[in-house]
């Protein structure tokens, strides 16, 4: 179904020849999104800078040491 603004544009992709099947049409519209997706990796596109502050790392903690008292000392600020 196709909504009413859509016909201004000319369609994504043609078919030059022959009758494929959808699961054929399916498995090209695949393909070429996963090399698009490459190129723009590639490219740097849509990567952002990401900082030391907002790791989800940060948040856990290291192991504790096994001894009597450790259990205490866990809850204790680093």
């Amino acid at each position: 179904m196709t909504a009413p603004g859509d016909h201004d544009q000319p369609p994504a992709l043609v078919i030059a020849a022959g009758n494929p099947s959808a699961e054929e049409i399916a498995a090209v519209v695949t393909v070429l999104s996963a090399r698009l997706a490459q190129a723009d990796r590639a490219a740097g596109v849509g990567e952002t800078a990401r900082y030391g502050w907002s790791a989800r790392s940060r948040m856990l903690r290291e192991p504790t040491a096994r001894s009597p008292g450790g259990w205490r000392a866990s809850a204790l600020p680093r």
